[in-house]
């Protein structure tokens, strides 16, 4: 019997699936009304439509949050699904090997007639070679036995390879549901902040440090534009004050990547989300960070706002959902959202929920 293997499924990590989730929300509106949330009150004032936008890009990033934490869940079940199958391969393999070995023995037991081996030994004409050929016998006769124990042995663990594999299969398709929910839940809030942007004037985005104007922060290459972005904490400074060398790396990385643009799930190198952006900072420094903001919280030592040091990652909100990485004198490098690029902020720029010195 042939192993047959199913050819591998494609991740739902793939380089598809990717470009579909992380894609830039940031640019004018449309015409065309909102999603699942009626039309807003057209006599909103920009404070007011600034308070809406801000509000539906935290609940955004909640959601964004749960994307990738069901995204990390996913890829793992993936992992997990082709290592059962490949397991089940193997085993099969050696499952047939172990069955043709037998069936070569059936078949030459058959062919000598199926007389007793050691009666054909008694009778073979050499009595002074019986009782070495019987002791033989007797070695054969235990290793068929063993041999046909092995097969069924390796047949129920087969079975249970397959089995295993089944309900990772199952597993495997509950998170691919929940991405998909959390993937509606995150777009139609940012399109519907996109839109509400799209009602306020260029001055009004400007004056908020809204898409109009974050925008074209980002777009700029120039020298004057990049230190447009970094505010009064220098690179070189943040980094020269860095407790180690792994804080200095990552804050270096966070600061080459100033007016990068904010892309929902992507963790680099040319666009980030803000979990996105500090894991991928540490990681340039040799040091890996769980993908979500609620787990990164706990990926070190919790210090409290008056003992920060450049390097420490910043908290925002009740839920933790959202992160930066603080580089002195009160101010981070964050991802903030689709309106605006990877830039220094001030912390009060958001409600302050706790700060951690990565481990």
């Amino acid at each position: 019997m042939a192993a047959h293997r199913k050819p591998r499924q494609r991740s739902l990590g793939g380089h598809t699936v990717r470009a579909a989730a992380t894609f830039a929300l940031a640019g004018a509106a449309t015409a065309t009304g909102f999603d699942g949330t009626g039309h807003a009150d057209p006599h909103l004032t920009p404070e007011q439509v600034k308070a809406k936008v801000d509000k539906l890009y935290q609940e955004a990033e909640v959601a964004t949050g749960k994307y990738n934490g069901a995204k990390e869940k996913a890829d793992r079940a993936q992992e997990n699904l082709e290592e059962l199958r490949d397991q089940a391969a193997r085993r099969t393999d050696r499952l047939n090997s172990a069955r043709d070995e037998l069936g070569s023995l059936a078949a030459a037991e058959y062919r000598s007639g199926g007389m007793d081996p050691s009666w054909q030994l008694a009778l073979s004409g050499d009595p002074d070679r019986y009782l070495d050929g019987a002791a033989f016998v007797e070695r054969v006769g235990s290793r068929h036995a063993a041999d046909v124990s092995s097969v069924r042995q390796q047949l129920l663990e087969i079975e249970r390879l397959r089995g295993a594999a089944r309900v990772e299969l199952g597993t495997l398709k509950s998170r691919q549901a929940e991405l998909r929910r959390h993937k509606k839940t995150v777009t139609s809030k940012l399109s519907n902040a996109r839109q509400l942007l799209g009602r306020l004037t260029d001055e009004d985005r400007v004056r908020f440090g809204s898409a109009g104007g974050a925008t074209v922060h980002a777009s700029r290459s120039s020298a004057s534009s990049r230190h447009s972005l970094t505010g009064p904490v220098s690179p070189a400074s943040a980094t020269a004050d860095a407790p180690d060398s792994r804080a200095a790396a990552a804050v270096s990385f966070a600061y080459s990547k100033l007016g990068s643009p904010y892309v929902w799930g992507a963790t680099g190198p040319n666009a980030f989300d803000c979990s996105g952006l500090t894991q991928a900072a540490y990681r340039s420094a040799g040091v890996s960070l769980p993908r979500t903001t609620y787990a990164q919280i706990n990926a070190g030592r919790r210090v409290s706002r008056s003992e920060l040091r450049t390097g420490d990652l910043v908290f925002f909100y009740s839920g933790i959902s959202h992160v930066g990485i603080y580089v002195g004198n009160g101010q981070m490098v964050h991802a903030p959202n689709p309106s605006a690029p990877v830039r220094v902020a001030p912390l009060d720029e958001m409600p302050f929920a706790g700060a951690t010195r990565v481990a």
